[in-house]
């Protein structure tokens, strides 16, 4: 079993003032966003101009701040904060919901079409392939952080990996399992999946892949963003098969985890939006 390498969180420490690998990981993501989206611009057929671009960037990351805080809050620990309000501020502590940044981002899209007078969808398609290669890089400062590890799994498999963070957890799991007794008393701590890393891979690089792809033909308007809402539906569904659901939430209905059951929607949504934007152009 590999043990995470269990990296020093802090990237660069200068006098009172530390960077952070997790911070570093955001900022490298805002970088792609603007590098791919001028290849874009460079391409052609692009209702942007590179000012544009950095305009976007701006509502892009208000949005992500926050719509992943507010949609932490309400679909992960509404309770905790509820019961402790200050502690919503505290976003340094952490807490942030892929699903409520990316409603944040929708917003700030419309808002931002408005203000150029762009049409939704049109901008929606442009930003749409530019968004995985940021979820990859926030999966790399989630692995480096040794946070949102994965479910308990067999120490035999080649890729398990066990998290010293986890060790609270672990022993909580090994005191009602007498297979996980056993395995955390021989290696002292559980084997467990490095979902980190499975999502970086599906809903980082192979989403960015297909999405991408896929918009370097004419398509028909809104079919770009309904591949990227469908395509992360799909990924972070299957991972989430992999990650350790939120202490707090555990498994909901039918054994889902809220990231599951939050995707489903995506998925549906996806595939209804694919097909009626591809009607549509038709009918055109």
């Amino acid at each position: 079993m590999i043990i995470h390498p269990q990296f020093n969180p802090v990237a660069l420490q200068l006098g009172p003032l530390a960077i952070r690998w997790y911070a570093l990981s955001y900022i490298v993501g805002f970088m792609l966003f603007i590098w791919l989206g001028r290849k874009r611009i460079k391409a052609g057929n692009s209702p942007f101009t590179v000012e544009m671009l950095d305009d976007l960037l701006t509502w892009g990351v208000v949005g992500v701040i926050l719509g992943g805080r507010i949609g932490y809050i309400l679909f992960y620990n509404l309770d905790q904060y509820l019961a402790n309000p200050i502690s919503m501020l505290k976003v340094w502590e952490g807490g942030m919901s892929f699903h409520g940044g990316f409603l944040g981002v929708v917003c700030a899209i419309f808002l931002f079409a408005k203000k150029h007078g762009l049409r939704f969808w049109q901008a929606l398609d442009f930003v749409a392939p530019l968004v995985p290669t940021g979820l990859a890089s926030g999966r790399i400062g989630n692995f480096i952080n040794g946070e949102l590890w994965g479910r308990v799994t067999n120490p035999n498999n080649f890729w398990t990996m066990g998290f010293p963070q986890a060790h609270e957890a672990d022993q909580a799991l090994a005191a009602s399992n007498p297979q996980y007794l056993e395995w955390f008393n021989q290696f002292g701590m559980l084997p467990r999946h490095p979902s980190q890393l499975y999502q970086f891979a599906l809903e980082g690089l192979s989403l960015f892949a297909i999405v991408w792809l896929f918009s370097k033909k004419s398509r028909p308007e809104g079919q770009v963003s309904m591949v990227f809402l469908g395509g992360y539906g799909i990924f972070r569904f299957i991972a989430e098969y992999a990650r350790q659901p939120d202490a707090q939430l555990g498994e909901l209905a039918l054994g889902m985890s809220m990231g599951q059951w939050l995707s489903l929607p995506m998925i549906v949504l996806g595939v209804i939006g694919f097909i009626y934007f591809g009607k549509r152009s038709l009918k055109k």
